[in-house]
């Protein structure tokens, strides 16, 4: 029986893994590809922003598959396999916080998932402004090293010399991996898929006791604050709100991410952050029948869930009726 061939898109958050998986996604049409999304937060944003496909996805929310849902992603693969679906291929996409040594364990110790499913490559994605900061945590450097292809992602935000130097640096802590440098993770699909890439022999030499069960931790400090609101938001408002979050937080924000239900507004507000870095876009339109929500993740540094909860509830949209009563009072 052919094994079905498995990729790992990896990266730390705000690199552009989503990106990436919707592009791997446009790119093979007609192939039937079992897609698994893991976020660090019980807020799922990223599934909302897979483009429209016929593929399953699995989201796995509210812990890494690296520590809390690492049971959820071996489960999933295995009722994948039990289910008897005809299944092209396999791509997980880590959370930003993930480590991959756990997630390449579970394809090497579990039984049914290293005869059924050949893990083809490690894909990591790495953001060319932000990853100098982003390497004091282990996490990060996890990724890199692990590496069967490093995607040298927004090369459009960095300068030449900048990039030589995170090439450089790159390549030393991952003489084995391709690098490719990337703008909106805008990449043959070739280049990252069907690669037969992964060996374990590498993986050993990186991490001898990869194959020894032990439990991965993250740093407490680092948390994630999910918020919902029914109430539509006045635009002017929840911009004039996050900007100055980000500049008063921007260093100890790793990732802004959100989905916006603003008011007189018939499409979705899509946008996200890194740092102090924001970008956003009007999305889809919102469906007839579809609850219009709007969902933000924050995942940081010693976060104040109070102060986020306050400052979101503050950029609602006023009621017509009292809105019209300012107004007239104000004239």
């Amino acid at each position: 029986m052919d094994r079905i061939s498995a990729t790992i898109l990896t990266g730390f958050l705000g690199s552009g893994k989503t990106t990436l998986l919707n592009t791997l996604l446009e790119a093979s049409p007609g192939e039937r590809i079992f897609v698994i999304v893991n976020e660090y937060g019980e807020v799922g944003i990223d599934g909302k922003l897979i483009v429209e496909t016929q593929d399953d996805v699995v989201e796995l929310n509210n812990g890494c598959i690296c520590c809390t849902v690492r049971g959820d992603l071996i489960a999933a693969m295995q009722g994948l396999l039990a289910s008897g679906r005809a299944v092209d291929r396999i791509i997980i996409e880590t959370s930003g916080l993930a480590d991959p040594a756990p997630v390449i364990q579970s394809f090497m110790l579990d039984e049914v998932l290293r005869q059924r499913i050949q893990l083809d490559a490690i894909v990591t994605v790495v953001d060319a402004r932000h990853v100098a900061d982003q390497l004091a945590l282990d996490e990060a450097r996890e990724q890199i090293c692990f590496a069967d292809v490093l995607l040298l992602n927004k090369i459009d935000l960095a300068d030449e010399a900048s990039l030589a130097a995170t090439q450089d640096m790159l390549h030393r802590l991952n003489p084995l991996a391709r690098i490719i440098r990337t703008h909106t993770c805008d990449v043959p699909r070739a280049a990252v898929l069907d690669l037969r890439a992964f060996d374990l022999r590498n993986v050993l030499a990186i991490d001898p006791d990869i194959l020894a069960d032990h439990a991965h931790e993250h740093d407490e400090s680092i948390g994630c604050v999910a918020l919902r609101e029914r109430v539509p938001l006045d635009p002017a408002a929840f911009n004039i709100w996050l900007n100055r979050l980000v500049q008063a937080a921007g260093k100890d924000l790793f990732r802004i991410k959100g989905v916006l239900n603003f008011a007189d507004e018939p499409r979705r507000y899509v946008f996200h952050g890194v740092h102090m870095t924001l970008e956003g876009r009007p999305g889809r339109v919102w469906r007839a029948g579809e609850t219009r929500l709007s969902e933000i993740v924050f995942i940081g540094r010693n976060l104040d869930a109070e102060m986020l909860r306050h400052g979101l509830d503050a950029c609602r949209q006023e009621p017509a009726v009292e809105r019209a009563a300012r107004a007239a009072l104000a004239g």
